[in-house]
């Protein structure tokens, strides 16, 4: 938090690795544009995601992460790569609900998210 209108393409809580990248990476930029859109059209100038949301996503990465193996490993992924680091699990398994609730959020006007 503190980063308005930082658009990370393929970052944590999102698919990324687990998927085809160029798909994934053509849905980001065609949500981040859209949203860019959204924001000029209204007259604001910053997007930025809300600290409770964040948690929220994180949790449910975690959740959806735990009916697989990936957070049994030591990986990257998990944050084993760095020592003491807190593990969680980054990467979202499943494109298609990531980007149906993508677009749900941007269709619902950015819950989550403080536009200014």
């Amino acid at each position: 938090m503190g980063f308005p209108n930082l658009f990370t393409v393929t970052g944590p809580g999102s698919p990324s690795v687990l998927t085809n990248m160029v798909v994934s990476i053509e849905h980001h930029v065609d949500w981040i544009t859209a949203c860019v859109e959204h924001l000029r059209a209204a007259g604001l100038r910053t997007i930025e995601a809300q600290p409770a949301a964040v948690d929220e996503w994180v949790e449910y990465v975690n959740v959806v992460a735990s009916f697989t193996l990936f957070p049994s490993c030591n990986s990257w992924y998990l944050g084993a790569n760095v020592p003491g680091k807190t593990r969680v699990f980054m990467p979202l398994p499943g494109f298609p609900e990531y980007r149906a609730h993508a677009d749900q959020v941007a269709a619902d006007g950015y819950p989550g998210f403080t536009l200014a």
